[in-house]
């Protein structure tokens, strides 16, 4: 009896020890598991995810290289970005949803991407835009006319990419679709922020005004009306007569080269 009374003993101890051994160390942090749904309400929009053949139609026509910094504006599960960055781009993602958010960096790190792919949690409209090459967008037309003003202020030359919807009031430079597997959302749109130049101009001794439809520009050169006007980025055309003006915008400023009735370089200053 006092045998099997001690080995009783010994089996409670060593049943204790394993106990306190294991209430010493430390879970190992567990993934949330959070999968969003299709469809499921945002703040400003409902989430549904860019098939993969759109992103890389996306990418492909906004010519993403590692050049680049992409930012994502309602970024969901960070897709965008993700893709960016596995062409070496360096990325941001904004998202309103902290679940979100931190899924898309789980994402970004099972991808190997995470020292290229950032994501934050906070509000489109707010983000601070202002250093993107290329913006890669799935919103609604809605959420794209609220942010027009905010793309306009992008330096020129700043390629917006959209998946599905159109910016209201920009014309696309280039329109593709994703083929594949892909049957939903597979129509991407590349837009060009062009430079700004309507107003008054100074041309030598001439005055030069421009009204701008986005890239579409009309106006006059010293009372000629402007033919064929049109700015790309900070690159811009127009005939005053029998001559051709071609040029580059920067900022409030402009030169280029003029051929026709004459030659050589122009330059112009914005005066209103």
């Amino acid at each position: 009896m006092q045998h099997h009374s001690m080995s009783r003993t010994a089996i409670l101890c060593l049943y204790s020890a394993v106990l306190l051994a294991a209430c010493a160390t430390p879970p190992a942090p567990q993934d949330t598991g959070y999968e969003p749904i299709p469809g499921q309400p945002g703040k400003d929009v409902v989430w549904f995810p860019s098939p993969p053949a759109t992103v890389e139609t996306m990418l492909d026509i906004a010519g993403v290289t590692a050049a680049d910094y992409v930012i994502d504006l309602g970024s969901g599960d960070g897709r965008n970005v993700i893709a960016a960055a596995k062409r070496g781009a360096q990325g941001l993602g904004v998202e309103y949803n902290p679940e979100l958010v931190e899924l898309s960096r789980r994402n970004a790190r099972a991808a190997g991407v995470a020292d290229r792919a950032q994501f934050v949690e906070g509000d489109m409209y707010t983000a601070d835009v202002s250093q993107a090459s290329v913006l890669a967008l799935f919103l609604i037309p809605e959420n794209l006319r609220k942010l027009t003003p905010k793309f306009a202020r992008l330096k020129p030359g700043t390629r917006i990419v959209s998946n599905a919807f159109e910016i209201p009031g920009w014309r696309p430079s280039k329109t593709a679709t994703a083929h594949g597997d892909c049957t939903v959302w597979c129509t991407a749109y590349l837009y060009v922020v062009p430079a700004w130049v309507e107003g008054k101009w100074r041309l030598g001794d001439g005055e030069l005004t421009f009204e701008q439809d986005f890239e579409t520009l009309s106006g006059s050169l010293q009372n000629v009306g402007l033919v064929n006007a049109h700015v790309s980025g900070e690159r811009i055309r127009f005939l005053a007569g029998l001559d051709e003006y071609i040029g580059r915008v920067h900022g409030e400023s402009m030169t280029g080269t003029v051929s026709g009735s004459r030659s050589g370089p122009w330059s112009a200053v914005r005066i209103k």
